[in-house]
């Protein structure tokens, strides 16, 4: 029978954590009764350095009811670490993990069908949302441009999966090898490499609060993902300096031609042009290179992803 934890990132999130808690609970008893999960089963919260009640009520639920847990950090580190930490903890301590996030729009009725593909050899399960009428226009092109163009960069990803999966003990062992600073969990964990699958669901409306994700976040998301994942904005660079040296010698011929037949035209519209064109060009290369540049400084300095402040536990 497999013994299943649960990883919940929370930040900020008494708003719907003790709704969020009884519905899985509830999902929990009800797997258990089954025989679908062992009743050593837990489900854990992560504090990422919140500023409202919420490891408060983590503290009330974990004494209320032993099949939750909690783990606190010493500061808020994002929810990529956060949700790392949560892995990293727990993955001794599980047969299987599965990542949701607290609000609970990823539908938990699918945890039945991601155990069973885990019992049946899978050590990767992926939650994919079958559609996104719930997103608003905006955000359902932003965010299926996004998964397009890292596919395009080299990146493997899954599309329509954010960080709801399963991980069995042995993906997030090997996954524990992963060192680097600047993480992307949705393009990392397929690098394992083990036998996985998928689970279709239909995500709902946020019951309450606010998206932990607003527009800025989820740019900030896209550029560590594109940056952490693939060096081909450092590639393109390359290809968009020799077509614009290629173009540069052929303005150079032309130039010649025109001196020795003496139609010169003397003016500053071409040479502003020219000016700004590679003047702006050569400020983006080197902003995206420095990127790069900012990441490896960070990783060389091997300062530690999180730090676990408090852990509650049986």
């Amino acid at each position: 029978m497999t013994k299943l934890y649960l990883a919940i990132p929370c930040y900020n999130e008494e708003e719907v954590l003790r709704d969020s808690a009884s519905k899985l609970a509830d999902k929990f008893d009800a797997m258990m009764a089954t025989g679908k999960i062992s009743a050593d089963s837990k489900i854990v919260f992560i504090d990422d350095g919140s500023k409202d009640r919420t490891w408060e009520i983590i503290t009330q639920l974990h004494g209320e009811n032993p099949v939750f847990q909690g783990i606190k950090l010493s500061r808020n580190r994002g929810h990529q670490n956060a949700l790392l930490c949560g892995l990293m903890t727990l993955k001794d301590k599980a047969d299987a993990v599965i990542s949701i996030d607290a609000d609970l729009q990823d539908d938990i009725n699918v945890f039945d069908d991601m155990v069973e593909k885990y019992e049946n050899g899978c050590d990767v399960v992926y939650g994919v949302r079958s559609k996104r009428e719930t997103d608003t226009f905006f955000k359902r092109f932003t965010a299926e441009a996004f998964y397009k163009i890292l596919e395009k960069m080299g990146a493997k990803v899954i599309f329509n999966h954010a960080d709801y999966r399963l991980m069995s003990k042995r993906a997030l062992e090997a996954f524990s090898h992963y060192k680097e600073t600047n993480i992307f969990l949705r393009g990392m964990v397929p690098l394992i490499g083990y036998k996985s699958d998928i689970v279709t669901y239909e995500r709902s409306e946020r019951l309450a609060g606010e998206s932990k994700y607003p527009l800025k976040k989820m740019l900030a998301l896209a550029w560590e993902g594109i940056t952490s994942l693939s060096i081909q904005p450092i590639r393109l660079i390359t290809w968009l300096g020799l077509i614009i040296f290629l173009i540069s010698l052929a303005m150079i011929i032309y130039s010649i031609i025109r001196f020795f037949i003496g139609a010169t035209v003397s003016g500053w519209a071409s040479t502003l042009c020219s000016i700004w064109a590679l003047g702006g060009l050569q400020l983006l290369a080197i902003g995206i290179i420095g990127e790069y540049i900012g990441k490896i400084y960070l990783e060389t300095k091997r300062r530690p992803r999180f730090i676990v402040d408090e852990f509650l536990e049986d």
